[in-house]
């Protein structure tokens, strides 16, 4: 028995494989943060390094792939945690407008560029066309953390092209959820004997898009009446107590968790949907932080290093094929086209300079976690294939790293813009909604 033997094929592995994800996962996270990159480009290449692509001593088991999709539902509660609705009701009409053309475009791209890619129909998969829609689903996405540290740097996050990407970013990420709602369930998922699966929906009309509509529909009246219940029942909890207790948290984590699994079991939904509007019943509550920074710690202390370094799991080198490297190279040049393109488009039609709109568009480029956390979301119920997750997480990783290249071409720095803004600037990221959990150092 050799010695990877001896460690690895035991009953107590998952020991030793967690351990190794969790301090992988955070010294390459540091590593890329010193060379002004996020941390869940370290996650990921821990990811990659630790599986199959490279030294293949950690297996995606069971147990991997639950506490990833554990993790996923713990971030998409924080995005909806740390959420400012009252801000959100600030952005305005340019802000939507901008994340409106900013997810159409994007779709539409990805969709065709899929289509022309993807055209081989898989018995165990969704059918082609919604594969193909999903692609575009993905591109929709956009992850401003990158943004605001560069915008930051160079004293330009006050600006009001800075705004504008501060509102159109968390707009997008509603916009994303809704349009990832329906692919999901208009994509046919399957249960595992191969039959559609029974929901409330498809009970009442059967299988077919009224079923899928009744579902969506459903799923909103009940999610939406839970969480202003919950909102309720909760703001008078907490505000009656003086204290904080832990038992605030392990009430509102078991609000979480049931609401994700009635999203997926009784309507078809994803449970990331649910997720997310459970994060949004509790958002902007007064003696919030102490919600926030538990779930925070839950988060980056164990299950976000393990999604992100489950992602890099799934990547191979098998089937990359010369035409899936041409597809590649196209969805990362894409990626940046459609994003610019479209929240340019939508600035400008809201009377914003050509400058501007150019600044906002490249603000918008970089997809980050969200996309990661949707190409998951998507693979796992069948409406993304496993050879398109490396170039997906390529472009991810492409877009992160040429997003703050290009704003500093677009945006002149200030200054001592570093100095003079940079408590402004933290509030403004604070109220945006944006989750840095990650980036704990």
């Amino acid at each position: 028995m050799g010695l990877k033997d001896f460690l690895f094929n035991n009953d107590y592995s998952f020991l030793l494989q967690i351990a190794i994800i969790l301090l992988s996962t955070k010294l390459l996270g540091l590593l890329t943060k010193r060379i002004s990159l996020p941390q869940v480009v370290g996650a990921l290449a821990a990811g990659i390094v630790l599986g199959p692509m490279v030294l293949n001593v950690v297996q995606r088991n069971d147990l991997i792939v639950s506490l990833a999709e554990l993790g996923v539902i713990v971030l998409m509660f924080s995005a909806g945690l740390e959420t400012d609705i009252q801000e959100l009701k600030k952005a305005g009409l340019a802000s939507f407008v901008i994340a409106l053309l900013g997810v159409i475009v994007p779709l539409i791209g990805g969709f065709f560029l899929a289509d022309f890619y993807n055209t081989e129909q898989d018995p165990e998969m969704a059918k082609l066309f919604w594969q193909n829609i999903f692609i575009g689903v993905v591109l929709t996405a956009t992850s401003v953390s990158i943004t605001v540290e560069t915008l930051k740097e160079l004293g330009a996050l006050n600006s009001r092209a800075g705004n504008a990407i501060l509102g159109a970013a968390v707009i997008d990420d509603i916009l994303g959820i809704i349009a990832l709602t329906v692919v999901i369930s208009l994509g046919g998922k399957k249960s595992g004997d191969g039959e559609a699966e029974k929901t409330f929906g498809s009970l009442l009309a059967g299988d077919g898009v009224l079923a899928v509509v009744i579902n969506i529909l459903a799923f909103f009246i009940v999610a939406i009446g839970a969480a202003v219940l919950y909102h309720f029942f909760f703001k008078k909890w907490r505000e009656s107590s003086n204290e904080n207790l832990r038992r605030h948290n392990i009430v509102t984590f078991v609000f979480c968790l049931l609401l994700s699994f009635v999203a997926e079991i009784c309507f078809g939904v994803a449970d990331i949907t649910g997720a997310f509007v459970a994060g949004l019943a509790v958002s902007g509550l007064k003696k919030n932080e102490y919600v926030v920074n538990r779930f925070n710690t839950l988060s980056y202390m164990l299950l976000s290093p393990i999604f992100f370094a489950n992602i890099g799991l799934a990547m191979t080198l098998k089937g990359l094929t010369k035409k899936l490297v041409i597809f590649m190279l196209l969805l990362m040049l894409l990626a940046v086209v459609t994003k610019v393109i479209g929240c340019g488009l939508g600035a400008k039609i809201m009377r914003y300079t050509n400058k501007e709109s150019l600044q906002i568009g490249i603000g918008m480029i970089s997809r980050g976690e969200v996309a990661l956390i949707v190409a998951n979301k998507g693979a796992s119920v069948g409406l993304m294939s496993e050879k398109f997750m490396t170039p997906l997480v390529i472009m991810v990783v492409f877009t992160t790293i040429v997003t703050p290249i290009l704003l500093k071409l677009v945006f002149p720095k200030k200054k001592g813009g570093d100095k003079e803004t940079v408590s402004d600037d933290l509030t403004a990221l604070e109220k945006s909604g944006i989750n840095t959990g990650l980036e704990e150092s």
